[in-house]
């Protein structure tokens, strides 16, 4: 028994399991963007703006600025008329303005120090795999230079050469002199104080 095909079920589509509701989309386009009722807001912009503020606020010039604004604002406030003066003695504005910017300029140290600590982090990592290849490094030009100091240990070297060259120069002059040199007489091979 075969199932017979539906046409009308055909047309609506799958149904069960895999059959979706939502929409769907191709995925070689780009999907239109969606509306946000809040501002969007870079956060690297806003990290390199509170570095900025950090540094200039660690800066001899922000002191200097800042003590000559409290000294403007002081003086103003004792010496100026009476109806343009904005903050009397207590200079409770000028505490609440001092407070409001010391409110803002700790969190964006903060923020200014965390993205220094992920720089500084990432650059730690970057050094220490150049020192993990560095080492590797060392240890195959270590093994090779070895390598080569036991190859060398087994090439003549000069002195043996010459030693080799004389003992020749020997037996063919005891030759030619009539003296016969066996060749058990004369040490064949290289030896150990020869190298």
């Amino acid at each position: 028994m075969t199932p017979e095909r539906d046409p009308a079920r055909a047309e609506r589509g799958p149904a069960g399991a895999t059959a979706t509701t939502r929409p769907r989309f191709r995925l070689d386009q780009p999907r239109p963007p969606r509306r946000r009722f809040l501002p969007e807001w870079d956060p690297e912009a806003f990290g390199r703006l509170s570095e900025r503020i950090a540094r200039f606020l660690g800066t001899g010039r922000f002191i200097v600025w800042m003590t000559i604004v409290i000294i403007v604002w002081v003086l103003w406030n004792i010496f100026a008329p009476r109806d343009l003066r904005f903050d009397n003695y207590p200079f409770i504005f000028l505490t609440l303005m001092l407070s409001l910017q010391a409110s803002y300029a700790a969190p964006l140290i903060l923020l200014a120090q965390n993205r220094q600590d992920d720089r500084d982090r990432v650059n730690l990592e970057q050094d220490r795999k150049q020192n993990e290849r560095s080492i590797a490094d060392t240890e195959y030009l270590t093994r090779e230079i070895a390598a080569l100091r036991i190859g060398l240990g087994e090439v003549a070297t000069r002195d043996w050469i010459r030693s080799e060259l004389q003992d020749m120069v020997k037996e063919l002059e005891a030759v030619r002199d009539g003296h016969v040199v066996f060749p058990a007489e004369r040490s064949r091979g290289r030896d150990v104080d020869d190298r």
